[in-house]
């Protein structure tokens, strides 16, 4: 009963829940390069981290199941969260990594589940199929974080084979999505490469199943399109 409380609590704050969950993966897209690397800015940094944690669950926490599920994950990716901002050891670090992949792995298949739905499409689905977008975007930065330190020389900086560092694997994440190209940045391991094929693959086809789904929504209408004949 605790949980179901809990749950419906958190529905009554976050009304349009996918809107908050759009809002702070733009701050942590946008918002967080301009952050200062001191101690004040770590804390922000944290403190952003943690408001996408506690929207995730907002928004996908639609069900018991769902809701204890990302709360499991969420949970401890949080309280890492704070240790990588308090001790800033390695160990952590690399947890943080893990835990945030898992998080936001799983908020990205209740989310996409939730969106394309057979139902009304919402303003609070529309917000939820660009959080999706920004999501993947989020989620492979934190895999191509690990792939980098679990095989050192993934990618080369600049012409250099260096590990990029903290936002560098977010901006690098979004040009593959985008598939803007690589330009600073780019994967020299076939692990690495394997990764970048994948979200480009996996963009593409949640563009083009989101654009299926509106049109789907949006039918042309059969009288119309009569009398333009």
């Amino acid at each position: 009963m605790a949980i179901i409380k809990a749950r419906a609590a958190i529905g009554r704050v976050f009304y349009q829940r996918c809107f908050y969950l759009f809002v702070v993966l733009l701050v942590l897209v946008g918002g967080v390069p301009f952050i200062e690397p001191t101690s004040s800015g770590r804390l922000m940094v944290n403190i952003v981290g943690i408001s996408v944690v506690i929207a995730a669950v907002a928004a996908v926490g639609r069900t018991a199941l769902s809701f204890v599920v990302v709360l499991l994950l969420a949970g401890p990716a949080a309280a890492v969260h704070w240790l990588v901002y308090t001790t800033g050891a390695t160990q952590w670090t690399v947890l943080s990594w893990g835990l945030s992949a898992a998080l936001y792995a799983m908020t990205l298949v209740y989310l996409l589940h939730y969106v394309f739905r057979r139902e009304v499409m919402t303003d609070d689905r529309l917000f939820g199929a660009a959080a999706a977008y920004l999501l993947i975007g989020v989620l492979w930065s934190y895999l191509f974080a690990l792939v980098g330190h679990v095989y050192p020389g993934s990618f080369s900086v600049l012409g250099s084979p260096v590990s990029p560092e903290g936002y560098e694997y977010l901006y690098f994440s979004f040009t593959v999505l985008t598939s803007t190209g690589f330009g600073d940045i780019v994967p020299l391991l076939r692990q690495a490469r394997s990764l970048c094929v994948v979200e480009q693959l996996t963009g593409t086809l949640f563009l083009a199943i989101l654009i299926a789904r509106l049109v789907g929504v949006f039918p042309p209408v059969a009288g119309s399109a009569k009398g333009k004949q």
